[in-house]
């Protein structure tokens, strides 16, 4: 199949070619005719299986085969967890919809409102935001819902893990209950279904892979390390291994700043992004490591979330999640569009019971690997990080080891060397 197939309009497929595609993927082939039926959708899909085009190549198509005459009125609305990745959503939209004379705004928190409500005022057909600055928006009067024909909910399942469910149950309230709504997640969880089973109709369900499985694209490696070991490890592994561009995640926003500068006073050039870090701090950050000026980028959840980086080779999880879902999302910004990936995870003993959590999700056994020089203690006793809420242990803290020398792990699962 080729997206000739799919009852594009020229100008989407001109724009299309233009960015070298010609094939559609597995998530959009399915989905592309299904949003031109006009019917609702539940698709789950993990970064990297092309999702975002899913959803805005057939939303433009819908708008550029019924143009209304008179004002600009918003027709079609995609809500998305953080600013990355409404940043990227829109990105595509701009991308795609270039030829077509279309409008479109991202809205989103930590940048200067004016903009945004002078886009709005002049008037759009496609609105991107995030949940809490759309609020902000219709709150102070600054756009009308009442127009929308399309709602999509994107990375929804992140959504509600970072609060925002009572945020999108308000900003449905405003809109038609005659709607088109698509609701796009990486897993089918039990809230993902309750929260469908409410604001879809007679949904299409589609889903491109198991339920919390991770890309077989990916090569998945833990090397078992003492936690104060954990950032020498990782300096050596990039520069043994010639890793160019590397993405580390952190549990904590100052283990985030604290690996940024040691790994640069160690000759490998890195930044932090995170929470606490401005909307333009973030995007500087990332330009800087899109563009390769940065080797190393070291991040938090919330903040990674919507990175969309061509062909990033390399996952790095420093701190393993507390949540094992955030484990697919980790390494799915690696492995995408068709390429391979590789995702390796330094595991000290208080996080066992973590990547006991992940690989019972995924249902697969992660190969571990021992590093020469780097072997796990075996005297040192775990301590469990503090789940969240509490306080929570950056990177660099913990027991030390009581010995420096290397030792062998006596873990049957932490067997086999590599050097």
């Amino acid at each position: 199949m080729t997206f000739q197939n799919l009852q594009l309009a020229q100008p989407i497929l001109r724009a299309i070619e233009e960015e070298g595609y010609s094939e559609p993927t597995p998530i959009q082939a399915e989905a592309i005719p299904a949003v031109l039926q006009g019917r609702d959708l539940m698709a789950a899909a993990q970064t990297g299986t092309g999702k975002t085009a899913a959803f805005t190549l057939p939303i433009l198509q819908r708008l550029y085969a019924h143009k209304p005459s008179g004002k600009r009125a918003i027709r079609a609305l995609i809500l998305a967890p953080t600013r990355e990745l409404a940043a990227q959503v829109h990105a595509s939209v701009r991308t795609y919809g270039r030829h077509m004379g279309i409008r479109s705004v991202e809205i989103y928190g930590g940048v200067n409102i004016y903009p945004q409500t002078k886009a709005l005022r002049s008037g759009v057909d496609i609105v991107v935001a995030t949940p809490g600055r759309l609020l902000d928006h219709l709150n102070q009067g600054h756009l009308d819902l009442s127009t929308v024909q399309t709602l999509v909910l994107d990375e929804a399942d992140r959504m509600l893990d970072m609060g925002f469910i009572h945020d999108i149950k308000k900003i449905i309230a405003k809109l038609p209950h005659s709607r088109q709504t698509l609701l796009f997640s990486a897993t089918f969880s039990k809230e993902i279904k309750r929260l469908a089973a409410t604001i879809l109709s007679e949904p299409l369900a589609i889903s491109v892979a198991a339920d919390n499985t991770t890309a077989d694209r990916i090569k998945q490696t833990v090397h078992p390390v003492d936690r104060a070991k954990k950032a020498d490890l990782l300096s050596y592994l990039i520069g043994d291994r010639n890793w160019k561009q590397v993405l580390v995640f952190t549990r904590t926003k100052h283990g985030a700043d604290k690996l940024s500068r040691r790994l640069s006073a160690d000759g490998l050039p890195a930044t932090a992004i995170h929470g606490n870090k401005t909307q333009a701090a973030r995007m500087k950050a990332l330009k800087a490591f899109k563009e390769g000026r940065v080797r190393v980028l070291v991040a938090t959840d919330v903040a990674a979330r919507g990175i969309d980086i061509d062909k990033l080779s390399q996952v790095v999880n420093f701190d393993l999640p507390e949540v094992a879902e955030d484990y697919v999302h980790r390494i799915g910004r690696t492995g995408r569009a068709g390429h391979a990936g590789e995702a390796c995870s330094l595991v000290c003993i208080d996080e066992r019971h973590l990547l006991s959590r992940i690989e019972k999700l995924t249902g697969a056994k992660i190969e571990k690997v021992l590093v020469e020089g780097y072997h796990p203690d075996p005297s040192i006793k775990p301590e469990p990080a503090k789940p969240r809420g509490g306080r929570q242990r950056g990177g660099f803290g913990g027991r030390k080891p009581t010995a420096r020398g290397a030792g062998h792990h006596r873990g049957g699962n932490f067997s086999r060397k590599a050097r």
